[in-house]
């Protein structure tokens, strides 16, 4: 299986860094293909909305990082959304990217037959106001564990 994780943390090193960390552990362990795609240190300008990509095959009319984003998640069996929460939501660079999936309207979404997963990781101080009350599971050395994705 071919995993893709768009990674919306502009944190390096932080939460949803050990969640995307130990979620791609546990996959590769599993003996699935991971590759993290870090678009919160990318340039993605958000959806304008204005349609050309449906008179133009699919293509943006924004020249950014976007069409490399595109491209990983073409052949992808599992696309992760990761993104701490941000004022009870996710982060504007992954906001920016999921719209910019839109363009997939003018050719067909490909993820008709993909497992659409998501990572979302909030502060302690946030989570007391939050539904979150669970803690996530640990492994022996501390570190976070995610989900296999064979468990999806």
């Amino acid at each position: 299986m071919h995993i893709v994780v768009l990674s919306g943390s502009p944190r390096k090193g932080a939460n949803t860094d050990t969640m995307v960390e130990a979620f791609a552990e546990t996959a590769r362990e599993g003996g699935n293909t991971v590759e993290v795609v870090r678009v919160a240190s990318k340039k993605i300008a958000g959806c304008l909305g204005c349609q050309y990509c449906f008179a133009h095959g699919g293509v943006c009319v924004q020249k950014d990082d976007m069409a490399n984003v595109i491209e990983s998640l073409k052949d992808a069996d599992m696309v992760v959304f990761a993104s701490p929460i941000y004022w009870f939501d996710i982060t504007a660079q992954e906001k920016a990217a999921i719209d910019r999936l839109y363009a997939f309207g003018a050719t067909g979404f490909p993820f008709t037959k993909t497992a659409l997963c998501s990572i979302a990781t909030a502060r302690a101080s946030m989570m007391r106001r939050s539904l979150c009350t669970s803690q996530p599971a640990r492994t022996a050395s501390g570190r976070t564990r995610a989900l296999s994705p064979s468990a999806v």
